[in-house]
């Protein structure tokens, strides 16, 4: 699912809130990192809303959501976690190239190359690309 989210302020300094959700905002320094964090707070949301046995809110058409002056309209993907859930064993063949890059910069970040991917796969899912 795709929802609606409205980003305003300025560069060190942005906010995304999202119309059909009331109550949850995120703050971030570039367009970019306040995507990455509204998208972090819509899966807490669905999160918390599924544990709670609720249904998630529908998400409006963009042409339906009002745009407030000075406000940016975009859309954030829900890609659902499920951490109650087991992990999925993927057996994937990589160029050898990609698979030295995922081992070095998962490396770089400390971070295990499982959760290196599953951010990478994430942050494309946000951005679009």
């Amino acid at each position: 699912m795709r929802y609606p989210a409205l980003i305003d302020g300025e560069l060190g300094a942005y906010g995304i809130v999202f119309p059909d959700i009331e109550g949850i905002a995120a703050m971030g320094e570039t367009l970019d990192e306040v995507i990455l964090n509204g998208a972090a707070v819509l899966q807490d949301y669905a999160i918390e809303v599924e544990r709670d046995g609720l249904a998630l809110a529908s998400p409006s058409a963009l042409e339906d959501v009002e745009v407030p002056a000075g406000c940016i309209l975009t859309s954030i993907v829900l890609v659902p976690a499920a951490p109650d859930k087991p992990s999925v064993r993927l057996n994937v063949t990589l160029d050898a190239g990609i698979a030295e890059y995922i081992a070095s910069e998962s490396k770089r970040r400390g971070m295990t190359r499982k959760k290196y991917l599953e951010r990478i796969v994430r942050h494309t899912a946000q951005v679009g690309g």
